[in-house]
């Protein structure tokens, strides 16, 4: 194997790889170091952030690199000989929201480099076994991503009876020898074995002392969310699939993001069973629940028309409140909902009353009131796209907006102003701020007679929206309660 695994580029040996992977399952790969060398750590350095925070020894980025090529031939020499050693961990302690802190283990930017090119090679073998339900630090998956089937799955099946589950203190406890069995099944090469030995029982260093935990895996460690999906794919992903799903009686699905993960159900009587063996298969493999945050809720459809307040409980996955609500039309549908804090600036306050609503890029009070009731009640991504200021969802985001207030521009009749330009992505910030103070012109009950008979009718034009009347997600919200509504 490896005369085939280290020749040719790093894509054409990674996919070479995942094809060897993919045809043999059950195939446990004895030689995979060869595929290392010099070509694939600078692949790795070239991967590795080069601004992030110095590990034990201060050594930056800028000064691994001048004089890189000699460091990395060493650091490839002393990865096959078995000379390398981990150094420790530094500890940063950073603070959460509740109160309490998170801990963060740091690196050093050579131990990153060599963790990336491990990373690399266990990711083409590992990403042909996880689970579709699998989306935290995986290639081209993210939190939208698990949202989104989180939404769709949740919306097929009518709503259910979600399991909203809390690992307590999960890098932490995770146990070593559990994982180094599951990591047997499929890598049993005694070079790489013994780097993730190495990274396992290489310390951490918090107030000047070293400490040497016998379990747990560091976060902030390039290698540690690889190795988190190992174990959960094995302790989780795989029990659910093979062992729960044929023996229930409805339907159900599995939506995990690292140790953060929910189970939709669509009978009461499966997710209560599910809810009381999951500890106990947990318990196994040295994992515990928190008993407050992990709780049963049911997640059905309202009957009502209440909407909110007569709908069921709702549930939190990636910061998100997921609850029932309705659209301007009327059917109830569900809702992911962000944080209140997230939003409380003036621009961004969705979850206000709706005559105090503040549209982004349509100004304040009355001159936002008729954009804000045509999107952002049934627009399901505009608070989403807001949230992650990504080039990509800024331009629908703006886009959007722009088209909705050109809309309302043209029903007032004044269309000179639907023209207004569109702001770029360096210009964003300083665009929202100019369009605040930009007003609308008058309503179309002020607008003249002869302008409003030459228009369509404007509640026909809010009629042909997309999404009006049809089954979305929102993101707007609080973490305590359901929004407002707006």
């Amino acid at each position: 194997m490896s005369e085939s695994l280290n020749s040719g580029d790093i894509s054409t040996r990674l996919a070479r790889i995942a094809e060897l992977a993919r045809k043999h399952p059950e195939r446990a790969f004895m030689s995979l170091h060869h595929a290392i060398d010099v070509a694939w750590l600078r692949e790795a350095y070239r991967r590795t952030r080069k601004d992030a925070a110095v590990g034990v020894d201060g050594q930056t980025a800028t000064a691994y690199a001048q004089d890189l090529e000699k460091n990395l031939e060493a650091l490839l020499n002393r990865f096959r000989t078995g000379l390398y050693r981990a150094p420790p961990v530094r500890r940063v302690n950073i603070p959460k929201g509740d109160g309490r802190t998170r801990p963060i283990g740091v690196p050093t930017f050579e131990d990153k480099v060599l963790q990336r090119a491990v990373t690399m090679l266990l990711e083409a073998i590992y990403e042909q076994d996880f689970h579709p339900g699998s989306y935290g630090f995986r290639p081209g998956r993210g939190a939208h991503d698990a949202l989104e089937a989180l939404w769709q799955g949740t919306m097929s099946y009518g709503g259910g009876w979600v399991f909203e589950v809390d690992i307590r203190s999960f890098f932490d406890t995770l146990d070593h020898s559990a994982l180094r069995s599951f990591l047997d099944e499929r890598v049993t090469d005694g070079v790489v074995r013994r780097a993730i030995d190495k990274w396992l029982k290489a310390g951490v260093l918090e107030n000047g002392a070293v400490s040497h935990p016998e379990e747990g895996t560091p976060q902030g460690g390039v290698i540690s969310p690889l190795l988190a999906n190992v174990y959960l794919h094995e302790v989780l992903d795989k029990w659910f699939e093979r062992d729960v799903k044929p023996r229930l009686q409805g339907r159900a699905f599995l939506i995990r993001y690292a140790d953060d993960f929910v189970i939709t159900f669509t009978h009461e009587a499966d997710a209560r069973r599910v809810a009381n063996v999951l500890p106990k298969r947990f318990e196994r493999y040295g994992l515990t629940l928190h008993p407050d945050k992990t709780r049963l809720v049911k997640f059905t459809k309202p009957r009502g028309e209440g909407g909110d307040d007569d709908g069921p409980g709702s549930f939190e996955l990636l910061g998100f409140n997921h609850h029932w609500g309705t659209s301007r039309k009327g059917p109830f549908h569900s809702f992911p909902s962000r944080e209140r804090g997230w939003c409380s600036e003036p621009r961004c306050r969705r979850h206000s009353p709706r005559g105090e609503s503040v549209n982004t890029y349509a100004g304040t009070r009355g001159r936002a009131r008729v954009v804000s009731r045509e999107s952002t009640r049934s627009y399901r991504c505009a608070t989403r796209s807001a949230g992650t200021q990504t080039a990509r969802a800024l331009r629908v985001f703006r886009y959007d907006r722009k088209l909705r207030c050109s809309r309302a521009v043209r029903a007032r009749g004044e269309t000179h102003l639907a023209q207004m330009a569109l702001p770029s992505l360096a210009e964003t910030e300083h665009a929202v701020d100019a369009l605040h103070t930009t007003a609308l012109p008058p309503s179309p009950a002020q607008a003249p007679r002869r302008a409003q008979r030459a228009l369509p009718n404007v509640a026909k034009r809010r009629n042909e929206e997309p999404d009006a009347g049809n089954p979305h997600v929102r993101i707007c919200g609080s973490s305590g309660g359901n929004p407002a509504a707006t």
